[in-house]
């Protein structure tokens, strides 16, 4: 025993108390300070104490740590097979200065109440709930330790929050931030240089046995961790380079396949004349039985959450029990399809591949996206291929992420009536979400709706080899209105063919496209254009019978403005907007 042990009045606590700073200093806990103010004041202290819960009165001990002390000496005391000294009544021993400085005398003034502390209770499956709950598979005791990737790949599970990406894009902020929370609090400690282990401390145990025994009330403590561990062992193994994985090789492949369907649909005959003369082929319906079929989400490989983390919309689907198909979309962001469970029952009846698609796609748009898609006309050409697909229900989904406040406050009237006209005018189901993590939640919901809905019931698809981009929405409007209890579908492979057409346009729709191009030019104003001037021959037409000359040029910039005088409302054209169209489309 040192010398400084034998003079000191309470030797053994004394040491145990320097093993702990010593412990301390070693995993480089901030609970030194305590450890190392609790030592200096126990060594200088004259007065033997008869048990530890009297250390209360020297600066640095509190209850937690004479508590400790207590368990401390009924070990010791068991162990060489000595009597346990009892807790005295009192704790307040004569001779020590309490925290006024006298010395109380008996009967005079009851001891101050010590306020108990609150234990450390994580919230549910947040970021300390997570690391606690990963760093709680390592043995109890074990020198190991986990480094950041194994801890994050086998704490994630239990967290909704991502470790490696933020919620919010512009912002910086991941559950791996709450590390810190647990190492100013001493639950977590940290050694090794320069890859860091981390390692819970005697009080982070305490607190991940408090958390398995809410979980499961008949478990004692935490769960077994040999499994765990092989986990762990599995995961130091693979290296960082399969944890910092790049994006899916095979997710490539698949974008490369979808090109091909751009012939399986019939282009226009050119000899079949006006859309209104057109004859609507007969034709009998494939039919899928209930159980021949399963419904799956199918998602655009460019829904990504950034470009350093491609997967995370995919991974995060994956973990709710959705997993998608991986393609890139001609049209939307995200749709449903009926796959077939033989892979060649439609070739045998007339149609491609092995899915159906549903009544259901998904746009997807940022809130800064959709305040730049309205400012360069994207939004309303996005709207309008939609309405051309054929597809019953369009879910619009407007993810309100945090903004500059002036630029937002700027932007709201538009953003307001692009929302209001997509639903008003479009007939679309507008869904705002907060985040990313919103949007997943409420396609899981979706998906799992759409498998009730459709998975017991039979499906009627529409054969490949009777559609052409012209006759399609034709015979879909005439089937809507002569059966409207029944839908009927087509193969995916068709959807992704008439999708990347053009030829299903008419004339109309092309004009009307044409027109959108012109900035600040919206869909009512090309409406309002196109019915005065019906194609872009006689809109051309009408430019040239303003003559030439000086005169001539002043005409043909008011022309549009001066003919739509009597338009009020969102499709009035101003003089200034009539002088860029003509600077477009006259020869001015």
């Amino acid at each position: 025993m040192p010398a400084e042990e034998e003079s000191c009045a309470n030797p053994l606590l004394l040491g145990w108390v320097e093993e702990w700073v010593d412990q301390a200093r070693e995993r480089n806990s901030k609970g030194v300070t305590t450890y190392k103010k609790a030592y200096a004041a126990l060594k200088a202290c004259p007065v033997t104490f008869q048990h530890p819960s009297q250390l209360q009165q020297l600066k640095g001990f509190g209850p937690k740590l004479c508590d400790r002390l207590t368990e401390k000496l009924q070990k010791h005391c068991r162990e060489n097979g000595l009597p346990t000294p009892k807790r005295p009544r009192r704790s307040i021993v004569p001779g020590i200065a309490n925290e006024d400085g006298d010395d109380p005398e008996d009967g005079e003034r009851p001891p101050k109440r010590q306020r108990k502390a609150k234990p450390y209770v994580p919230t549910l499956r947040s970021g300390p709930y997570a690391i606690i709950l990963g760093l709680a598979t390592l043995e109890e005791g074990s020198r190991n330790g986990m480094t950041k990737p194994q801890l994050i790949e086998v704490a994630q599970p239990h967290c909704d929050a991502s470790f490696t990406a933020p919620s919010d894009p512009r912002s910086y902020y991941t559950a791996w931030n709450s590390m810190k929370t647990l190492l100013d609090k001493d639950i977590v400690y940290e050694r090794g240089r320069p890859t860091r282990r981390y390692h819970l401390t005697d009080e982070g145990w305490e607190v991940a046995r408090r958390i398995q025994q809410t979980r499961n009330p008949a478990q004692p403590g935490p769960a077994q961790p040999v499994q765990l561990e092989t986990q762990a062992q599995v995961i130091d193994d693979a290296g960082p380079s399969q944890l910092n994985r790049s994006p899916s090789l095979e997710l490539q492949d698949r974008a490369e396949k979808a090109s091909s369907y751009t012939d399986v649909v019939a282009n226009a005959n050119p000899s079949s004349g006006d859309l209104k003369s057109l004859e609507l082929p007969k034709f009998r319906p494939i039919r899928l039985a209930p159980g021949s079929f399963e419904v799956q989400l199918v998602l655009d490989v460019r829904e990504v959450r950034a470009k350093t983390d491609r997967d995370y919309m995919q991974n995060e689907l994956a973990k709710k029990g959705v997993n998608p198909i991986m393609r890139s979309l001609e049209l939307g962001d995200a749709l449903w399809v009926a796959k077939c469970k033989d892979t060649n029952f439609l070739s045998r009846l007339g149609a491609e591949g092995d899915e159906v698609v549903l009544d259901y796609i998904v746009e997807r748009k940022r809130l800064d996206d959709l305040i730049s898609s309205v400012k360069d006309g994207r939004f309303h050409e996005q709207k309008f291929r939609l309405k051309r697909s054929g597809i019953k229900n369009i879910v619009y989904i407007v993810e309100e992420i945090s903004m500059d406040s002036e630029v937002l406050d700027r932007r709201a009237t538009m953003v307001q009536s692009a929302i209001a006209s997509t639903q008003v005018v479009n007939g679309f189901f507008v869904k705002k979400t907060q985040k990313m993590d919103d949007t997943i939640r409420y396609l899981t919901r979706m998906t799992m709706l759409l498998k009730k809905q459709y998975e017991d019931k039979p499906l009627l698809v529409i054969p490949t080899e009777v559609l052409t981009a012209p006759n399609y929405l034709p015979l879909l409007a005439d089937l809507r209105e002569r059966e409207p209890t029944i839908d009927h579908h087509i193969t995916y492979p068709a959807f992704a063919s008439l999708a990347s057409k053009s030829d299903m346009m008419t004339l109309r729709d092309q004009f009307l496209k044409m027109l959108l191009c012109t900035k600040n030019v919206s869909g009512m104003k090309a409406i309002e254009i196109q019915k005065r001037w019906k194609t872009p021959y006689e809109f051309i037409k009408a430019y040239e019978n303003c003559g030439d000359g000086e005169g001539a040029r002043k005409r043909k910039e008011e022309m549009v403005s001066e003919q739509m005088r009597s338009v009020v409302g969102p499709g009035k054209i101003t003089k200034p907007l009539s002088t860029k169209i003509a600077e477009i489309w006259a020869d001015t």
